[in-house]
């Protein structure tokens, strides 16, 4: 640990670690019993998926995505996940068979243009976020956005914007990490690749695999654009980041110029013909986040009043998990994301970005390869190598945490971690393919389909109150009306509304002011 490293922990007072807070996002398919993807509409007893607090829609109408308040406590965090959970396997037994989908692979997909868009109404914002979801799948397809994933929401008090950038230099610097460690989509069903070249082997009935790999979710298989390829975004200050992603915003893009923002019959294709409709299209592994204001722009968000917290992206659901995640993963990401932040962060340059693809991919296919080697700084450094050091820093930082908090639960976390170096058959990726062989001839669908009925077997069966269920269905209903409140309200024609939203007057453009909403 370096002496850098050492002094910035030290001078965390116990009152700064223990105001870290986190929060969870997670993206499940609804999927029928025989592992097909529910074409059902977003069941109304879950509310609206425009206004619900805990319970909204990705981008198809079969996604659904549970959200969790901001703790101060990992354990209060996964309690109301897995409350918010049980409430949506009650509404989705009463209503038939249909279960969520327990991996971050998708389950067996029809073709994609009857993949169902998530369907938000008819106010204006909850048409744009349709018609944002339409231009997706013009852009993209449908099938790479039913790709599933938890997403971790993260911050410290007294933290600013550059330090925040710094902690996420250094995570996508180290990312290869907690793709080793935590990635759990080494297969996937063939219907997901059918038609497209990849790299992936046949495995048992409908499967592809790759033998050694860990995430494929993050991997080229995953949400890749050639147009965001061109995109060289450097995260070394909030100023380049916001030039960056206003330049992607407000740049005509030939491929989607020819698609237009509407066809012929009126109806909409895309919010935009840029090479980003809106903020939220550039994928990254993890983001810069501010909560807006109603009908303000992110980055303008951002731009007045800096980074308020990070968002991670690429944890896979763990499908040997009741709700895709557990405490002491969690604790692991905190230790790995409080090291991040205190470590020495130099700016990233195009060689080093370029170092950094190479070795997420790479880890993705095949992580777990005996004597894989990633680039840094030019040079070839093994996996294991590079990981187990890493883990190592991470151990004081562990301690001091487990010191404010009166246990050993963080350290006990990076010890787990040291271990899976040493054991690569623990990781969620291997013990993935060793339950797929031991007990399901190497089906992937017939492992997340035993897991997905399991677990909702299970979830059913906690214990829950008539008073839980009642706070629940009070949501629902108060949902509802609030999206029939904005409904009500609207005055301004569609096109003006959209014309409006992405206008470059609203990313927060020095000297200019915002449009109201």
């Amino acid at each position: 640990m370096s002496s850098t490293l050492q002094k910035r922990l030290a001078s965390l007072s116990p009152g700064r670690l223990k105001g870290m807070r986190r929060g969870i996002e997670k993206e499940s398919l609804r999927s029928a019993a025989d592992g097909a993807l529910a074409l059902t509409p977003h069941p109304l007893a879950l509310g609206s998926a425009l206004t619900h607090p805990h319970i909204t829609t990705d981008f198809s109408e079969s996604q659904v995505e549970l959200i969790t308040g901001v703790h101060g406590d990992v354990d209060a965090a996964l309690d109301e996940l897995t409350r918010v959970h049980q409430f949506t396997y009650r509404v989705l037994d009463a209503a038939g068979d249909e279960r969520l989908w327990v991996s971050s692979m998708p389950c067996g997909l029809p073709t994609d243009e009857t993949i169902p868009i998530g369907r938000y109404g008819s106010s204006n914002v909850g048409r744009a976020k349709s018609v944002y979801r339409m231009g997706l799948s013009h852009r993209y397809g449908r099938r790479m956005q039913t790709i599933s994933g938890i997403h971790y929401n993260w911050s410290l008090p007294g933290v600013g914007s550059d330090q925040y950038f710094g902690l996420i230099r250094n995570f996508r610097r180290h990312a290869f990490l907690l793709l080793y460690l935590f990635g759990a989509s080494p297969a996937l069903c063939s219907s997901f690749v059918a038609g497209r070249p990849h790299e992936l082997q046949p495995l048992g009935e409908g499967s592809v695999h790759m033998p050694h790999g860990t995430s494929l979710r993050m991997g080229r298989l995953g949400y890749q654009s050639d147009a965001q390829a061109s995109l060289a975004v450097s995260y070394n200050s909030l100023d380049g980041y916001g030039a960056s992603l206003q330049d992607a915003l407000t740049r005509p893009w030939p491929a989607y110029q020819a698609i237009g923002i509407q066809n012929l019959g009126g109806d909409y294709n895309q919010l935009a013909t840029s090479l980003l409709q809106i903020e939220n299209e550039f994928y990254g592994t993890i983001r810069p986040k501010r909560v807006i204001y109603p009908g303000e722009r992110p980055l303008h968000a951002l731009r007045e009043r800096g980074v308020e917290y990070v968002e991670v992206r690429l944890m896979d659901l763990d499908p040997f998990e009741p709700v895709g995640i557990n405490a002491q993963t969690m604790r692991f990401i905190d230790v790995f994301l409080l090291h991040c932040l205190l470590s020495n962060s130099p700016d990233d340059t195009p060689q080093e970005i370029a170092e950094l693809a190479h070795n997420q991919h790479l880890t993705a296919a095949r992580g777990r390869e005996p004597g894989l080697t990633l680039q840094r700084g030019g040079r070839e450094v093994p996996l294991v190598e590079w990981g187990a050091e890493l883990v190592v820093e991470c151990l004081p930082i562990a301690a001091a945490l487990d010191a404010v908090h009166g246990d050993t639960l963080h350290s006990d976390a990076v010890h787990a971690a040291a271990d899976a170096f040493r054991n690569s058959g623990s990781l969620p990726s291997a013990r993935v393919l060793a339950a797929m062989k031991a007990s399901h001839a190497d089906s992937f669908t017939g492992f997340i389909r035993a897991q997905s009925e399991s677990t909702r077997v299970a979830l059913l069966a906690s214990p829950w109150t008539a008073e839980q269920q009642a706070t629940f269905e009070r949501m629902t209903q108060t949902s509802i009306e609030e999206q029939k409140r904005i409904e009500a309200a609207d005055t301004l024609p569609f096109e003006i509304y959209r014309e409006q939203y992405v206008s470059p007057a609203r990313l927060g453009l020095r000297g200019r002011t915002a449009m109201t909403a």
